[in-house]
This record gives C-alpha cells, structure tokens and sequence, in this order.
C-alpha cells in the first residue's frame, strides 16, 4: 500500500470505447468504495482514453503504443520498436507509482503496461468485454491472478481456466441512472410517440445512417413514431437534410453524451453489437435491432449479437442484409407487437449484470490489501482445484495446514527423513542378501506375505493358460 496505508491501483486499457469506458466504471466504483484510494490511468497518447480519462478526473499517464493486428509486414519493426519503447516508459511509471494492483481492459497499450506490472512482480487483474476475447487480453491471461468475463462464451477462448471469473461489463453510473423526462426536456421529444433511438457508436456508423435515412420514407406517414440519431461527426449534415426532407420528427445529434437519458426514453434500439452497447442495453432492459459490424476483430461482434438473439431479447440484421426497406420493416414489425416489444425487453433485463463494476472494484481491493482471494461468479466449466486442497484449509500466507484426516504426503523434518532414507536402504539391503543367499545354495528367508511353492506353480499354470489363450484367438483373426 502507498504511504498512510491507502491503496494504489493502475488502471490500463484502451483505442476504443469498450476498453475505456468499462475501465473508467471501475475506477468510479474503486472511489465509493475507498475513497483514498490513489488512482492511475496509463493509456495510449492517441487513443480515446487520452480525452475520456481526464474528463472523468482521474489521473492520465501516456505511453507508445501501436496494433499489430491486421497491419502490413513492412510495419512490423516499426510497431515493434513502438512496442519496446512503449514497455520501457510503462516501467519507468510502474517504478514511480508503485501500485499494490494493475487493472487491464485489453487494447494494444495495456500490452506493454501488463508485461511491465508482471517484470515488477504486481499482481494483474483482466477483464474481458467481449465473448471472443483480443489478442491482448489471450496472452496476458497466462500472467494474470483473475480474469474477469461478460459471456460465458469466452471462457473456451483462455489457455488457463482456473482464474475465470462471470462478472459482467462495468456499467457507467449515469448510464443506469438515466431518466426518462429529463431525455425528453433535452431532446426536445414528444412522449407521446415511440422513440426509435438508433446509433453506431461513438464515432457513429455510415451503414446505419444510410438505412435509418432509407427507412424514414417509410416511417414518415406514422403519427406515433419518432427518431433520435445519433450519426458521428462526418455524417451530420446529410442526414440531417435527408430526414427534414422525409418529414418525420427526428433528433439528430453528432454525439450523446447522456446515454443513459437516451436509453430511458427510448423504446427501440437499433445499434451495433459492441460488447459495452449491449451491456448498457440489457442492463437499461431495452428491445433492440442489432447490425454487427462486420470487420471486428475475430468478427466478435456478430457473436455478441446471437448471445442476445438466442436469449429472445434481440433482433440481429447482418450489415450486408441492411437497408432502408428492411429496417423500416422490422421496426414496424416491433413497434406495432407491445407484447414482443415488452417481452424482448423483459429478456433483455434478464441478462444484465448490472454490479459487474463493484464485483471487480471488491477483486482490486483485495488484491492491493495482499489478499488473494478475487470476487466474481465463477465462469461454468473453470477448471477447480482439486477437492483435497479445497478442503484444506491456509495459513494466512497461503500455506495448507494440516487438519485431521488430512495426512501429509511425506516426512518434512529433517529427522523424517533421514529415517525413510534408512529405511529404503534397509529394504534394499535385505533384498540383496536374501539374492546372495540363493545364489549359494542357501534358502532364502520368504519375506513377510509371500507365497508359498504350490500357490507359484499354480499362478504359473494359470499365467501360462492366459497366454495360451490369447495366441489362439489371435490365429483365429488371422485366419
């Protein structure tokens, strides 16, 4: 722990929303929990995080750091050399810091941030959003104490089974405290139509766009629907052009940043299928219509999309399928069907973990405290310790003591054993006197339980009558 006995945790992850975002619930559930607790984000001097992070006042530490995954070989030791550089600044802090605990969401940075805290000896926490888990977070598993999962998909995808944790994805507090009236005051909306709020992400979704424009010609002669557009900076305009033309009330914003507001006032979701907006919509128990995006890492998202689909709290369209007429289709479909709207949000609210946050802030605290025990619903198929070790129980160092019933699997002292080594060497001794004896002439002295002359040549016959056997019904196949 840091002077005065506070905690000191490190906090990494990032290049996108869905490794940022969950890492910055965690941090906002490590301060209700400990308030001193000191708190230290190394990201990526590009990435989200390095905007995200310090709006969300917590501390904000850069390092190099570039992907691999899908870039040219001719960049290779360009990005490798990013990586050295990048591993070698992320010692410098893990040495000025010192944290009790590292904290990794994934992303290329926390690479070089988690190889620096496994060389300093910290112990490392993960957690996956996704139910195909990244590159990053695969090889870190094999170093950290605990990862924690959203899917139990993602538990097939680690090499190591027994640290698996079913938390959940961390959740914003404003996203889950998000209010209905105060959407509708922002947004101007009316409420008395159905709000249909479709996004594609932070940076928003061309394909999505050119569909919700598509579909409002369709939607325009209904007198109880509305939308509300969330399109990225680049697709602003256009959009906004197209539907004042449609004549169908819309609300278009660049970007939102009361996701939770939006959510609370909407009806209907139609969004990508990363792992942060599906966690945010089951645990806000919306309907949705989801389009996954079909160049994700390992295609990921589409995964992520069957998990709600199969569960009846989701309708999946792939990105190839999607256009204006088909949208347009499915959203009536739902709209003018309550019964499945509510239904499909029931669903969905059923899947939600919405304490995932606190789970993992409880895990982080432990460990910085120096105890090793994690929090978190155990992934179903994680790989358990033998029944023997569960029930014994630790000093605590960690050390197994030994109980009643349990009995030790050898002599510790030192006198324990020398007298095991003496008495091997007895036996073997005995052995090679009772051989020098028969070699003699004389009889050997039988050893205790050994058999007598006739019972010999009984198991002789009898070994002789097996083998027999078995060499005629080999001549039978063979024939």
């Amino acid at each position: 722990m840091g002077e005065g006995g506070f905690v000191k945790i490190l906090i990494t992850g990032g290049g996108t929303g869905g490794h940022v975002f969950p890492a910055i619930a965690v941090a906002d559930a490590v301060r209700r929990a400990a308030p001193d607790a000191e708190l230290l984000y190394v990201g990526g001097q590009r990435g989200l995080e390095a905007e995200a992070v310090p709006a969300a006042r917590i501390s904000f530490a850069a390092v190099p750091a570039r992907g691999l995954l899908g870039s040219r070989w001719y960049r290779w030791p360009a990005i490798l050399w990013t990586t050295v550089r990048g591993l070698i600044a992320a010692g410098r802090i893990m040495r000025r810091f010192q944290p009790d605990v590292v904290f990794a969401t994934g992303g290329y940075v926390s690479g070089s941030v988690a190889l620096a805290a496994w060389i300093a000896r910290r112990p490392i926490v993960l957690h996956e959003q996704n139910s195909v888990p990244g590159m990053t977070n695969r090889m870190l598993s094999r170093l950290a104490v605990e990862v924690h999962l959203n899917t139990p998909a993602a538990r097939r995808h680690f090499p190591k089974r027994r640290h698996l944790k079913l938390s959940g994805n961390p959740i914003r507090e404003s996203v889950r405290r998000g209010d209905a009236y105060r959407a509708q005051q922002a947004f101007d909306l009316d409420r008395d139509r159905r709000t249909i709020f479709v996004f594609g992400g932070s940076q928003g979704a061309r394909s999505l766009n050119r569909a919700v424009v598509g579909a409002a010609g369709r939607l325009g002669g209904r007198e109880d629907v509305q939308l509300l557009v969330q399109t990225g900076r680049r697709d602003l305009r256009w959009v906004t052009r197209r539907l004042r033309a449609a004549k169908v009330p819309a609300v278009v914003r660049p970007f939102i940043d009361a996701m939770g507001d939006a959510y609370a006032a909407s009806d209907l979701v139609v969004a990508r299928a990363g792992a942060m907006t599906l966690s945010e919509i089951t645990a806000c128990g919306k309907a949705s219509i989801l389009v996954p995006f079909p160049y994700a890492t390992h295609n990921h998202q589409e995964s992520n999309a069957r998990w709600l689909v199969e569960a009846g709290a989701a309708v999946m369209i792939e990105d190839r399928a999607l256009n204006g007429r088909r949208l347009a289709a499915q959203v009536l479909k739902l709209i003018d069907t309550p019964r499945k709207l509510r239904e499909m949000s029931n669903n969905a609210l059923r899947m939600a973990r919405p304490h995932a946050a606190e789970k993992i802030a409880a895990a982080l605290l432990r460990y910085a405290a120096g105890d090793g025990n994690g929090n978190g619903e155990e992934a179903p198929g994680a790989e358990r310790p033998a029944q023997r070790h569960a029930a014994t129980p630790r000093t605590p160092g960690g050390r197994r003591t030994e109980t009643a019933g349990t009995p030790r699997r050898g002599p510790r002292t030192r006198s324990h054993r020398e007298g095991a080594r003496g008495a091997r060497g007895a036996g073997r001794a005995g052995s090679r006197d009772e051989r020098r004896q028969s070699a003699a002439g004389a009889p050997a002295r039988p050893s205790e339980g050994s058999a007598t002359p006739e019972e010999d040549t009984r198991r002789r016959s009898s070994r002789r009558g097996r083998r027999g056997g078995r060499r005629r019904s080999r001549r039978r196949r063979t024939n």
